[in-house]
């Protein structure tokens, strides 16, 4: 069984991280399933754990200079969720994350640092170009999010690294939607989630990107598929959607995603570029949970 540490400054838990190789703990959620010994017993983990909800340091949302929010790594979904700071997408993601309960104790860095393809806010955060940041007794490098997540619980995380934060550049969106689809209301792990956005100026589509989240081995966002729309007037969504739909498809893995997700997928995207191409209300359209 592995050594558990609590450290209480960033930099001692760097250091615990570099000499002792621990792994750093908050909410716990699924390093907790992944240990489970039986009711009524502690997890006991075979390498050395630090819990890290004493640092400070990791904890808060703000705005920078030029209009980035950045969010600390052990800031919880509830937090997330109740920020006015935070982007829409990403409150509606961490508003959907199950019970009260978990949403109190899953922290944005568990989140991510998990990779689980079923994490709810990778899916918002990838669509938006958020980057992350991770901290080392050598200093701090940053990366877009999409490029850390390498795939199902796999990161680039170093072995002597921490995740400080994550940053969310500024965007301006004319529409914007979120949905996600689950087995079970609120408590569900996502079965598959949809974040959408575009920025429509004089009728012609400035920006257009989207991601689909529990579709496969990672967050799924087509940057081929957004250049198809992007320069486009609306009134030519409707012969443009059959091409666009087709390059979505494409980018998702052949294994991933039953027929069922791929239309529903599909369908939802659909909706979010007639509903535009009609002359909806600029906002938010449609959305929510089912």
């Amino acid at each position: 069984m592995g050594m558990t540490y609590v450290p209480t400054t960033l930099s001692e838990a760097l250091h615990l991280r570099a000499e002792k190789g621990a792994r750093p703990l908050a909410g716990g959620s699924d390093m907790m399933v992944q240990s489970k010994r039986g009711i009524a017993l502690a997890p006991e983990f075979p390498y050395p754990v630090m819990i890290i909800t004493s640092i400070d340091e990791l904890r808060g949302i703000r705005v920078l200079d030029d209009g980035s929010v950045e969010i600390g790594a052990l800031t919880t979904a509830a937090e997330i969720a109740a920020s006015e700071d935070v982007p829409w997408h990403v409150r509606m993601a961490a508003s959907g994350m199950g019970a009260i309960a978990l949403r109190n104790s899953a922290t944005i860095g568990g989140n991510i640092g998990n990779a689980s393809p079923k994490g709810d806010l990778p899916q918002p955060l990838i669509m938006l170009d958020a980057s992350v940041v991770l901290s080392s007794i050598h200093g701090e490098r940053r990366m877009l999010l999409d490029d850390f997540i390498l795939g199902s619980k796999r990161t680039a995380l170093s072995d002597d690294e921490i995740i400080r934060s994550v940053i969310i550049p500024p965007h301006d969106f004319t529409y914007s939607f979120y949905r996600k689809i689950g087995m079970r209301k609120a408590n569900a792990i996502s079965k598959l989630s949809l974040s959408a956005a575009a920025l429509v100026k004089d009728g012609e589509i400035l920006d257009f990107r989207a991601s689909s989240g529990a579709a496969g081995p990672k967050v799924i966002r087509s940057q081929d598929a957004e250049k198809m729309l992007e320069g486009h007037m609306v009134s030519e969504i409707p012969e443009l959607l059959p091409a666009f739909l087709e390059a979505w498809n494409n980018a998702i893995s052949p294994h991933a995603m039953p027929l069922y997700r791929r239309n529903t997928t599909k369908r939802m995207l659909s909706f979010f570029l007639s509903e535009i191409s009609s002359g909806a209300e600029e906002g938010i359209i449609g959305g929510g949970e089912e």
